[in-house]
């Protein structure tokens, strides 16, 4: 990936898509962000809508090791304008945002972290989470909650919880790149995997605006 000429260097921005995952949930021996939608894999549509955004200077998409070269031959079949770098990520996802964060650019200070199987990326949406994450060095997008949420034993209900200032949490989410790596490296070291990358920065102390 070389260095994209829009913006300042401080407000440039890089999305990282970890695209490791093998889609068992779905049943389907292709991954599921190999699966087709309007004559294009997933994580095409999703590379695009990320190229659109406002100030990304590019995408790095952290794949399964065995299929490098077909998702480089993807994108260029399918002609994804912009710059993209393709390298292989690891068995987990949080594994995969990782090696992904080691191929982005020196200089490069803010991180979007993309589900590679989220498509319909709303530019306005991209561009008030980076605004927030440049505000409070990390930021995240999410649902309030609205349902009735129980906490369940086995098949009964124990209890049922407070709603109020609960969120569904989904991606994109972004971070400064320093703040990001620290909290990646402190999981490592403790041997801790998050289901998602904001608790990795939570628990380095950094503040998550939603």
């Amino acid at each position: 990936m070389t260095r994209g000429a829009r913006g300042g260097e401080t407000d440039r921005a890089v999305a990282v898509v970890p695209a490791g995952g093998m889609g068992v949930r779905m049943g389907h021996r292709r991954p599921k962000q190999y699966l087709s939608l309007a004559g294009a894999p997933l994580l095409v549509h999703t590379v695009r809508g990320l190229l659109d955004c406002k100030g990304m200077d590019g995408v790095v998409l952290a794949v399964p090791v065995d299929r490098v070269a077909a998702t480089r031959r993807a994108l260029n079949r399918h002609r994804v304008a912009g710059v993209v770098e393709v390298v292989a990520g690891g068995s987990l996802r949080q594994e995969s945002v990782w090696l992904g964060l080691q191929a982005v650019p020196t200089g490069v200070r803010w991180i979007v972290v993309h589900d590679a199987v989220r498509p319909f990326i709303g530019r306005d949406l991209v561009e008030r989470l980076l605004a927030a994450a440049r505000r409070w060095g990390a930021a995240t997008c999410g649902l309030e909650v609205r349902e009735t949420v129980k906490r369940v034993k086995g098949t009964m209900v124990e209890s049922t919880v407070d709603r109020d200032g609960l969120w569904l949490v989904q991606t994109p989410q972004a971070f400064s790149r320093d703040l990001l790596w620290q909290g990646h490296e402190q999981a490592r070291r403790d041997g801790f995997t998050g289901t998602d990358d904001a608790v990795l920065v939570e628990r380095v102390g950094g503040r998550v605006a939603m």
